[in-house]
């Protein structure tokens, strides 16, 4: 999408200056996706541009100082696109291709994923251009805390609660969290979710959005009349999201017959045997060189004959060039805008299910919902409790999306944003204007 016909969508008001046409990329799909929905709103259309405008975008400046000497610099991003409803939320991803665009697109749909599934909070995401790959562990541990200082500004347990995402862990939040109390000259452990269990963080929360991806799935699949034992599965991605996806539906009885990663392709037609697949990854990096498998082109990956395709790698992974090769029955996004608004056009023309991001991976940020719950009571969950609770809440709003997309005839994504914007842009009217 260009620049003009972006502001052209978004009415009289057109979109600020700071992104050139060249780089609206993923921020670009999400304004096409908030268009669909905008006829749906009702009185609350007028609120509608709210959506389209982050409320705060901060660009920092993150020098450090190698271990040879040298100084680098990197840049980083926080931005929070809405906070009617609570606190922004969201993760922080340390990528080589972290653009602006991106960072935008990823906290709006958080201000989507966390309304859908009606947890407190607002949308926001961070990032910073680097692969991390390239640096020291003390290198990644100094340009961390650097990141959490230029931000600390906007970031706080009840202003801005950041958490991890790609190529950031537990580790990195423990580094988050120390920095911002030493900053701040006192202990904050809800500043960050997603942390080391022995510093506040919550059981169940490594596998929390594989397990959300699961719970959605099978109720898709019940909705389908779908049988999940014996289904084909094919997996894009293979590791917190994806790999935890892949473990729980073998054990319900699929068969993954297909998984990508960064290292490469692989395709058993009997299906793949999940945990000595999980435990190669953990010792190699990759799904390459796994010799319990056929090899497989990475473009071939798309012509896999599956019942179930979950993406859960970066974003714009199944566009207008792949979606009509899907074999798939149902696609349940693993990962963040997989699928561009033209590929989900003809996914939808095709009969194939999409099972949004923004209800399918929401699983990650529920539970990390209870862990900043759990933190502010310093009273702590068994992790029976945690899962239980979590798929209490991913069926429950699973259930509502599904009644919205049969009664509006529309698809499960904007049937997902209809309920999400509805709250967002209620709570906006509620508020007021201030001044």
């Amino acid at each position: 999408m260009n620049l003009s016909a972006t502001a052209a969508a978004a009415g009289p008001h057109p979109l600020p200056s700071y992104l050139n046409a060249d780089e609206l990329g993923p921020w670009g799909n999400y304004l096409q996706q908030v268009d669909r929905v905008i006829p749906h709103l009702g009185h609350l259309a007028r609120w509608a541009e709210t959506l389209k405008r982050p409320k705060r975008i901060l660009i920092v400046d993150v020098p450090i100082q190698m271990d040879d000497g040298r100084i680098a610099h990197f840049e980083g991003y926080r931005v929070q696109h809405n906070i009617s409803r609570g606190p922004g939320k969201g993760g922080v991803r340390f990528h080589q291709d972290v653009t602006l665009s991106e960072v935008m697109a990823l906290s709006a749909w958080m201000s989507i994923k966390n309304a859908a599934v009606n947890v407190p909070y607002g949308g926001a995401k961070g990032g910073i251009r680097v692969d991390p790959k390239t640096l020291s562990p003390g290198e990644l541990e100094r340009m961390t805390r650097r990141y959490t200082s230029e931000i600390g500004i906007i970031i706080g347990p009840n202003k801005d609660i950041p958490a991890p995402d790609v190529n950031t862990n537990e580790q990195t939040m423990a580094w988050m969290m120390d920095t911002y109390a030493m900053n701040t000259g006192s202990t904050a452990t809800g500043v960050v979710t997603g942390k080391p269990v022995d510093l506040g963080g919550s059981l169940g929360r490594r596998e929390a959005t594989g397990r959300g991806v699961y719970t959605v799935g099978v109720e898709a699949a019940r909705h389908l009349g779908l049988e999940v034992a014996g289904a084909r599965v094919a997996v894009q991605g293979f590791g917190n999201v994806g790999g935890i996806s892949a473990k729980l539906f073998a054990e319900a009885g699929a068969r993954i017959v297909a998984v990508q990663d960064h290292g490469g392709s692989i395709y058993c037609e009997a299906g793949l045997d999940v945990p000595a697949l999980l435990r190669h990854v953990a010792a190699a990096g990759s799904v390459a060189g796994f010799d319990k498998a056929e090899v497989l082109a990475d473009d071939k990956f798309w012509d896999v004959d599956c019942d179930i395709l979950i993406p859960a790698a970066l974003e714009q992974q199944i566009t207008v060039h792949n979606a009509h090769r899907i074999k798939a029955r149902m696609v349940i996004e693993g990962a963040n805008g997989p699928t561009t608004p033209g590929a989900d056009d003809i996914l939808q023309s095709r009969n194939i299910l999409v099972v949004p991001d923004v209800i399918a991976n929401a699983g990650g940020v529920t539970v990390s919902y209870f862990e900043w719950v759990q933190d502010f009571s310093s009273f702590f969950w068994d992790e029976e409790e945690i899962n239980a609770r979590l798929v209490k809440i991913m069926k429950n709003a699973f259930a509502g999306v599904w009644s919205v997309s049969q009664d509006r005839k529309v698809s499960l994504r904007t049937a997902t944003f209809i309920v999400a914007c509805q709250r967002i842009l209620h709570t906006r009217q509620l508020r007021g204007l201030y001044p």
